[in-house]
């Protein structure tokens, strides 16, 4: 069964930076792909990173480059998401999940945690 847990979720001030965790169980990267997107209240989901298993091929959210990193240990079955110079526009929960990339497309997620929410003050 495909688990995936989320922390490190918190508030900061804007320009701050937290490193997200999300812990995943039934699956390892080798097989399955793996990213995050967010979803702030009344807003729809947003895509932010996806690398897919089969290839290598990835997504990055065009906003977010320069400043959120995504890095992974295997050994672990741990995936984090290092977000540095935080913006109040960043406020939302955030999902780690099971994805693929699509070419020309948002990635498709299908299993996600239970989120950890990211509050930036101005």
């Amino acid at each position: 069964e495909v688990q995936l847990v989320e922390s490190g979720g918190g508030l900061v001030q804007a320009g701050g930076s937290l490193r997200l965790s999300c812990v995943a169980s039934g699956f390892t990267f080798d097989e399955i792909g793996i990213g995050w997107f967010r979803q702030a209240p009344g807003k729809a989901r947003e895509e932010i990173f996806c690398q897919s298993s089969s290839d290598g091929s990835t997504y990055h959210l065009d906003s977010v480059k320069g400043r959120f990193t995504v890095s992974a240990d295997n050994a672990k079955n741990t995936v984090y998401l290092q977000m540095n110079s935080l913006k109040p526009e960043d406020t939302a929960d955030y999902y780690c999940a099971t994805c693929t990339v699509i070419p020309g497309s948002f990635p498709e997620y299908d299993h996600w945690g239970q989120g950890t929410r990211v509050t930036v003050s101005s």
